[in-house]
């Protein structure tokens, strides 16, 4: 039986078994899959709809960004902690224990009467459900021999990247439909079918709990600090005037610190809370840099599109929802090619196609006006989905693929937190690179409407007319609309900035997916290829 392999040691299956799969496990499997899904598409889930949460729990504009953060604070914190928790009490308790958590945790951020509730409930949520993540990966390329990953890649990263994209759609259908308290009460028949079925079914290692006398504490508390205050200081810097504010500052200080202390104790210890020596791996250290990146296109662009729907469009969450649904049906579509590819093409040629369809999909978006609609969004959306999917399977390939499978463990956590890591700071220098442009195209727009310019002279003094005609204070409101035009546009063109600046960034990983070796026909040892 495979379940006697030990976490020491590699499975060494027959060759038979090799290609047929136990029921139990392939039940397993897609279990936890699916309990992934649920905790990735709960950062996101909220975000189309924290106006409604807002209003429902009656807070500020500032505490309601919260409901986000402290799940995103909370989750990074567990993604790497996980490899280590699942070798102490093992895949099937760490699983089904994070699965009834997260569903318990949902339940109570359904039932918050206040804004302080609410963000306790969904730090809970986040640090719970971030220890499904990375076990999937792990699994995935643990139970399955070489030969299935062409199926169970592209299902994983179609799961990775699906759900953050659809959370805005789903969201803003479930608040529209019925109210924003469903946004987590959806997940609590799901949370206790995957906790029955993963404590039934996982069956892939053994427990090591002789390795909690060894944990290290320090390093844990070490790398809490690191993590989570490098989550704050990137997602309220932008808000908060960046170091200007105190609070920003001494969170960059405790960062910090703590990586100076988690750093230290992970090559120190003899049973260290992160295992780094991952990185060692090449093609591991290229596919963790290649999916830092997809983070800050993934979750950048899942901010872009609704920003400009909702500030430009004045789409509600709903309609947003809609528009965003293209890019959930592209990866859809392209999850099957993307996996029978993978067996065909050198998964370096395969990321050079993603990523060029990404950097396409940017280039397009670089030319938008405030008249851009659903039917000018189409193509640039498929060509992100599409683009997405045709990137995430060779990367897992190629950054977890080569790895024994003891050391899968450990680094699918380092993995997935390299992707929310990027998401992150995408999103804090997005939001920076916002503000900052917008404030430069507003005083160069501003110059040339004066009282120099006659087209600005003729233009004011035509809706003047027409506001007058209405009995209205013609000049006031003429003046209003003329200043939020010249908003709007360099609105527009802070967008047209962010835009190239993504274009640059994939086109030039384009060439540097060619900079890593190709990874071996049969990774993790070569034994379950043949």
């Amino acid at each position: 039986m495979a379940a006697t392999a030990t976490a020491g040691t590699i499975p060494l299956p027959a060759a038979g078994a090799a290609e047929r799969m136990d029921p139990k496990r392939l039940i397993a499997f897609f279990a936890m899959v699916f309990g992934m899904f649920m905790s990735i598409l709960d950062i996101q889930i909220v975000s189309a709809s924290l106006a409604e949460i807002q209003a429902g729990l009656s807070a500020g504009s500032d505490e309601v960004a919260w409901v986000q953060t402290a799940y995103l604070i909370a989750e990074v914190i567990m993604i790497p902690l996980s490899g280590t928790l699942a070798r102490i009490v093992s895949t099937r308790i760490l699983f089904s224990v994070s699965a009834a958590g997260f569903t318990i945790a949902s339940a109570l951020a359904a039932t918050a009467t206040n804004i302080d509730q609410m963000i306790v409930y969904r730090a809970l949520q986040g640090f719970i459900g971030g220890g499904m993540i990375p076990s999937v990966f792990a699994a995935a390329f643990t139970i399955f021999p070489p030969s299935k990953r062409s199926i169970v890649s592209p299902i994983i990263g179609l799961v990775a990247t699906l759900a953050p994209t659809i959370g805005p759609t789903v969201g803003g259908y479930l608040s529209h439909a019925f109210s924003w308290h469903w946004l987590f009460l959806v997940n609590i028949i799901p949370g206790i079918l995957v906790t029955i079925i993963t404590w039934n079914f996982i069956d892939f290692d053994k427990p090591e709990l002789g390795l909690m006398k060894k944990f290290d504490w320090w390093g844990l508390l070490s790398m809490a600090v690191f993590l989570g205050s490098l989550e704050y200081v990137l997602e309220e810097g932008n808000a908060n005037d960046w170091f200007s504010d105190e609070y920003i500052f001494m969170g960059a200080i405790a960062s910090t610190l703590g990586a100076l202390v988690f750093f230290y104790r992970a090559f120190e210890v003899e049973f260290p809370i992160v295992d780094l020596r991952a990185f060692a791996n090449r093609n591991f250290a290229f596919g963790s840099l290649f999916s830092f990146i997809m983070g800050i296109g993934l979750y950048g662009l899942t901010y872009l599109y609704p920003l400009y729907l909702g500030r430009i469009r004045g789409y509600d969450s709903l309609m947003i929802g809609q528009t965003m649904f293209v890019s959930g049906l592209a990866m859809f579509c392209t999850a099957p090619i993307a996996g029978k590819l993978s067996t065909k093409l050198d998964p370096r040629v395969m990321m050079a196609i993603g990523f060029a369809s990404f950097a396409s999909g940017t280039w397009m978006m670089s030319h938008m006006t405030a008249d851009w609609d659903f039917y000018e969004l189409l193509v640039p959306q498929i060509l992100r989905g599409c683009g997405l999917m045709l990137c995430m399977v060779p990367i897992n390939n190629v950054a977890l693929g080569t790895l024994s499978p003891e050391r899968v463990r450990g680094a699918s956590g380092l993995f997935n937190l390299t992707r929310n890591l990027g998401g992150a700071v995408g999103l804090a220098a997005i939001n920076t690179i916002l503000t900052q442009r917008q404030e430069e195209h507003y005083a160069r727009l501003q110059e040339h409407v004066q009282w120099g310019n006659p087209e600005a002279i003729d233009q004011l003094n035509n809706m003047i007319a027409k506001y007058n005609s209405h009995g209205l204070d013609g000049a006031t409101i003429a003046i209003q609309k003329l200043s939020g035009m010249v908003q709007q546009q360099a609105t527009i063109l802070s967008f047209i900035d962010v835009f190239l600046i993504l274009t640059f960034l994939f086109a030039a990983l384009v060439v540097a997916a060619f900079l890593i070796k190709k990874p071996q026909a049969a990774p993790g040892g070569g034994g379950g290829g043949h």
